[in-house]
């Protein structure tokens, strides 16, 4: 057991430690950074979208936005399009799971937000589809994936490809690169210092 815990850490540890050495990848985030701070100052949003533990890190996300980061200060408008029950269950019912995303950033998307798609595969379809409205709302978009970064790769406007195919690897990447832009955007926006 104690092996199985050391190597689990290890791969985690290891994931990261290929981010950090990716230059490509630190310039991405820091990119993504730069526009949402841009998106806040023109009074815009960040929506996010993801499905079971993506669907979770979206929640967390937009928290931390909505609420505090590091420190108190006025909250910022976000989004996460899985929370509400209602809005999910009559999408799926009446158009479809695969609407889920687009059918939302339709109601809620105007141009110059920020839509932050989150899939380790980066094929999920109802994410595919509100990236491709996106698009023609002038939204722009950010993909957390996985792998070879599936569909998403090639629709993103960024797309962060974490390098790993190992699911759990792949999100404890994705929050802590959530976390990054969250502290970013926070002290860019409300530090006086």
């Amino acid at each position: 057991m104690k092996q199985t815990i050391q190597d689990t850490i290890q791969r985690s540890i290891a994931v990261k430690q290929a981010i950090l050495n990716d230059e490509n990848c630190i310039a991405q985030i820091e990119f993504v950074a730069k526009k949402m701070i841009d998106a806040y100052k023109n009074g815009n949003k960040t929506m996010f979208a993801g499905n079971g533990g993506s669907a979770a890190d979206a929640q967390h996300l937009a928290a931390e936005l909505v609420n505090r980061f590091c420190f108190d200060h006025i909250g910022l408008p976000a989004l996460a399009l899985s929370t509400d029950s209602s809005i999910v269950t009559s999408i799926a019912n009446d158009y479809g799971y695969d609407f889920l995303f687009s059918r939302q950033v339709a109601a809620q998307g105007n141009s110059g937000d920020i839509f932050v798609g989150i899939s380790t595969s980066g094929n999920s379809e109802n994410i595919v589809k509100a990236l491709q409205l996106c698009k023609e709302k002038e939204i722009y978009t950010v993909g957390l994936t996985g792998g070879n970064g599936g569909k998403m790769a090639s629709l993103c406007d960024t797309c962060i490809i974490v390098p790993s195919n190992e699911t759990a690897r792949i999100q404890e990447a994705h929050i802590l690169i959530g976390h990054i832009l969250c502290g970013i955007v926070e002290s860019a926006l409300f530090r006086k210092n």
